[in-house]
């Protein structure tokens, strides 16, 4: 896959589709890499007449892994957080918003529809009210607004998360870790079939894997805090999508963000948790496709959040 210099950062992308069609420009979640977003879904969405551009963030994949101030580590900067300490990351959420528009201007776009998923939600939305001109639309998938209020995972999570594997594991015990997680945060209503879901995983292992770059990003999102009244500035037409069945970043989270932004529209999709399953795709992208087309023909966007 190719890489460009985006923010002095190297950003490995991959673009997908004619580049002359409006393009979807993809923003992962957490630790998670552009591998993430299931071949199937992206070839459905240019097969929808879009350009798809999806990259790993800093700090994942193969993109630029970020040295200087050392990471708390994810329990640290919870219990940070929970103090009321401060926080002081290598680098902010607005940081990897500006990361994605000098990858856009390296592409020659000038604006785009911007989907992302979880961690990538809070970019996309960082992205959308900082750098209105630069999009379209906004699809704010299985996210949240940052609201310390919110509830949190379930703890049957967090015992999982805690028990991550050391840095000196090998590969297969690194994968069994991530199987687990992922059947824990799955999609009840759509689930994976393990093996199946092993071989995902292994993949994703095998093509990277850093640690210290994800407690780097956990940094970032912590550190920016409760990020309502910044969503309230966000003018694209926007889309939150969110499984009823999320055990990880819970539905209401969901709601709270629909409700911070004016106009958003809330899809609560039963029997989803927090993953892309193949069983959900087709809907998914359904529902991105229309908003998209919609955004830029100018209908209106307000819908009822429940």
């Amino acid at each position: 896959m190719p890489n460009l210099t985006a923010n002095g950062l190297t950003i490995e992308y991959e673009s997908l589709g004619n580049p002359a069609d409006p393009a979807i420009v993809l923003i992962m979640g957490l630790g998670m890499q552009l591998v993430g977003w299931p071949d199937a879904f992206c070839r459905a969405l240019v097969a929808e007449g879009f350009r798809v551009v999806r990259f790993d963030n800093r700090d994942s994949g193969l993109s630029s892994h970020v040295r200087g101030r050392r990471s708390l580590g994810v329990l640290l900067t919870l219990a940070a957080a929970r103090l009321g300490l401060p926080i002081r990351p290598p680098y902010t959420l607005d940081d990897m918003a500006a990361d994605t528009v000098a990858l856009m201007d390296g592409l020659g776009i000038a604006r785009a529809h911007v989907v992302g998923v979880s961690m990538g939600g809070m970019i996309a939305q960082v992205l959308a009210a900082k750098h209105p001109a630069r999009v379209q639309s906004l699809t704010s998938v299985m996210s949240s607004s940052g609201n310390r209020r919110l509830p949190a995972p379930q703890p049957r999570l967090m015992k999982v998360f805690m028990r991550r594997p050391p840095r000196s594991a090998d590969v297969e015990r690194v994968i069994g870790h991530f199987v687990e997680v992922f059947t824990l945060i799955g999609s009840p209503g759509f689930p994976s079939e393990r093996e199946e879901l092993r071989r995902r995983i292994g993949g994703w292992v095998r093509r990277a894997y850093n640690p210290a770059g994800t407690a780097r990003q956990f940094m970032a999102i912590v550190a920016s805090g409760d990020r309502r009244r910044l969503l309230g500035q966000i003018t694209a037409p926007t889309l939150v999508i969110h499984g009823a069945d999320d055990p990880l970043v819970p539905v209401e989270a969901g709601r709270d963000t629909a409700r911070s932004i004016p106009a958003a529209r809330l899809r609560i999709i039963d029997g989803m948790g927090h993953d892309l399953p193949d069983g959900l795709l087709p809907t998914l992208v359904e529902a991105i496709a229309e908003h998209c087309r919609a955004s830029v023909a100018g209908a209106p966007g307000a819908g009822a959040a429940r």
